[in-house]
């Protein structure tokens, strides 16, 4: 059973993988805007076996095999301590990805059963698990054998090299639309120092490089759907060698926001406290063992940091006529630049309190 988006020879693409049974439906799966999706049924001898296809989009993965690499070596690290956790599905004559006559790559995952994603946190236990399963993730990973891993996006969350993009945007201004934001341009360009802060301790060996996710959303979190504890950790193509307080900092950014990211009254975006509360507590439950003071020390400020990111990278957008981020309305971008903007004056603005939290939390812990 075919698609209709898929390649003539969809049917050759599935079978190359060591599945059980015969695919008897095919659908699409999940809401990512990345890589191309499908659930995969298989009748197995009368039984039911789900899995997830997906084409890998090698546009912005632009070396898929380091990128299988790095999920190979994790899932397998990952699967051998967490039975339940993501693992990939072979190809009956080796290796874990094929390259169809176009020259798109494919991949199979078994089907985490029994659970469910949510795309925005509601409660301050969602926003805790989630903080505990990125935290519980990245101390898994700690003792992974075979040395570094690949970048799979070179300076992914290297601010430094954000903040320079934009300048170069600003300077260049081929759409005619920086005088239009020039309040923007000025908050981000007054915050030019807080570029620096994580890169300069990672320097000085007051940071250490992890391995980290890089993207954690709580919907890259699987959370069982009897206990709402976390099944799996899933969206692997950013793991790679990082900061974990770029992982916390993105939880912050994401589930201690007030409301979405793109909401046209910015007003209304600030740092939702006890979401706060809930992420530092779940978070030092499963990695505090593994993170040093000066990790410890910095979790308020990597929301921070992370916002700000963010913010940079959507007026850039804005800046360069849209050509990143897809964009459902005329100044989608600039929204979505601004409501980050006034989460960092949030987080500003109650940095006293979120450092209490953190202390509070690492007392209780």
């Amino acid at each position: 059973m075919t698609p209709a988006k898929a390649p003539p020879e969809f049917n050759q693409i599935t079978a190359a993988f060591a599945l059980s049974g015969e695919v008897i439906s095919v659908g699409p799966c999940g809401h990512g805007h990345i890589n191309e999706t499908y659930e995969l049924v298989c009748d197995d001898g009368g039984q039911r076996r789900r899995y997830v296809l997906q084409r890998i989009n090698h546009h912005v993965f632009k070396n898929v095999p380091a990128l299988m690499e790095n999920v190979q070596r994790v899932t397998q690290h990952v699967r051998a301590k967490q039975p339940r956790a993501l693992a990939l599905v072979p190809l009956h004559h080796g290796g874990f990805v094929k390259q169809d006559s176009a020259g798109d790559w494919w991949r199979v995952y078994d089907y985490v059963e029994r659970a469910i994603t949510v795309e925005r946190v509601t409660t301050e236990a969602q926003a805790r698990e989630a903080a505990r399963a990125f935290g519980e993730y990245q101390a898994l990973l700690v003792d992974l054998p075979g040395g570094r891993l690949n970048d799979t996006i070179p300076n992914f969350h290297h601010t430094r090299t954000r903040f320079e993009t934009l300048r170069r945007a600003v300077n260049e201004d081929t759409q005619g639309r920086a005088e239009g934001v020039r309040a923007e341009i000025d908050f981000a360009y007054a915050r030019e120092a807080d570029t620096d802060v994580l890169l300069d301790l990672l320097a000085r060996g007051e940071l250490t490089e992890r391995v980290t996710h890089n993207d954690t959303k709580i919907n890259n979190v699987m959370l069982d759907d009897v206990t709402g504890r976390c099944a799996a950790v899933i969206d692997l193509d950013t793991v790679m060698p990082g900061l974990s307080l770029y992982d916390f900092g993105d939880m912050v950014r994401t589930a201690a926001s007030s409301t979405t990211e793109d909401n046209p009254d910015a007003t209304q975006m600030h740092v939702v406290l006890p979401y706060f509360r809930a992420l530092v507590d779940g978070y030092l439950e499963s990695a505090g063992a593994v993170l040093n003071a000066t990790e410890r020390a910095h979790l308020g400020f990597a929301g921070k940091l992370l916002a700000f990111e963010t913010g940079l990278r959507f007026l850039t957008d804005h800046l360069q006529g849209d050509v990143y981020f897809r964009i459902h309305r005329p100044g989608h971008n600039l929204d979505r630049a601004r409501t980050q903007f006034a989460l960092v004056k949030s987080i500003e603005d109650n940095a006293d309190a979120m450092k209490r939290i953190v202390d509070d939390v690492e007392k209780a812990v």
